[in-house]
């Protein structure tokens, strides 16, 4: 067998994602490059690895076997990159990282400068809604998560990033004159919310439930870059952290309309279990940032 470790990962995302079309998108590949590929490993096995049926594609019994056993010798050849650049004094391992949607405009930031510093770390990010953020933070399956909204059935320890600040936002196509309005136009105003499960959402319905509103609910959607889009369409209003939508304000697609009480502020945490045994390389990437995270934030936000 002559088949190459490429040709091999490009197996396994063809297995993961179940199509070669969605294969070539994560891989930043054509289709007929992915294709090519493939057929290149299938020829060195007597045994089809997947079949289509209509137009899906699956993987078939032989293929999962083979994908499993081509998983181990992947993970053993990213040991053997990093037992090598530990050997050569480098730091390397994986970092794995759970952050809600609305972080992936904070937390890139805060993990640039280490990135850039230490080469070898290989980085997995995540980026979900608050209930599966928590829920891979209480499997254990990642060091850190990044949260607005503190947990409050896991035992943890944080530190603490930043302020987060949520404002009632619109489209420009109506004008709102006055320099601030009573809280009761939240429930004049159709509301766009995000999904349940989504912290920005429990923020939101937390401030209504304190302040005795009720809201207009036009419509639900899955991520806030969605939910920003519709906004922008004139599709409703709804609360979002200023930090997502900072561009649009400044070219104009988006307003800010002044309500009593607002922005709505919480805090961006990175936390961790309790008593979480540290890899070299978490352990590294906290110690960067404790030290270096007021100069990220001076420098960026």
């Amino acid at each position: 067998m002559h088949y190459t470790l490429h040709q091999l990962q490009i197996f396994l995302q063809i297995v993961e994602r179940k199509s070669i079309t969605k294969a070539a998108e994560d891989l930043y590949l054509t289709q007929p490059a992915v294709s090519i590929q493939l057929k290149k490993f299938q020829d060195q096995f007597p045994v089809p690895l997947t079949e289509v049926i209509g137009r899906k594609l699956y993987v078939t019994d032989f293929g999962e076997e083979i994908a499993i056993a081509g998983r181990r010798i992947l993970d053993e050849v990213k040991e053997i990159k990093y037992k090598t650049m530990a050997y050569v004094g480098q730091l390397s391992g994986v970092l794995k990282i759970s952050i809600v949607s609305t972080g992936k405009y904070v937390m890139p930031f805060f993990l640039s400068g280490f990135i850039k510093q230490h080469e070898g770390v290989e980085l997995i990010l995540d980026v979900t809604n608050k209930s599966k953020v928590l829920e891979s933070l209480e499997q254990n399956s990642v060091d850190f998560s990044l949260v607005s909204v503190l947990p409050t059935n896991l035992k943890y320890e944080k530190v603490e990033l930043m302020e987060n600040q949520l404002y009632l936002v619109g489209s420009t196509e109506k004008k709102f004159s006055k320099k601030i309005y009573p809280q009761k136009i939240l429930a004049e105003l159709p509301l766009i919310y995000r999904e349940s499960g989504s912290g920005t959402r429990y923020t939101m319905e937390k401030f209504l439930e304190e302040n005795n509103l009720s809201a207009q609910k036009t419509m639900e959607l899955t991520s806030n870059e969605a939910v920003k889009q519709a906004v922008i369409a004139g599709l409703g209003y709804s609360i979002m952290p200023l930090i997502g939508i900072r561009n649009e304000l400044e070219i104009g697609r988006l307003q800010i309309i002044p309500v009593k009480n607002f922005p709505i502020k919480s805090t961006w945490h990175l936390i961790w279990l309790n008593n979480k045994k540290f890899s070299l390389v978490a352990a590294a990437f906290l110690k960067y940032v404790e030290a270096e995270k007021d100069q990220i934030i001076k420098e960026f936000f």
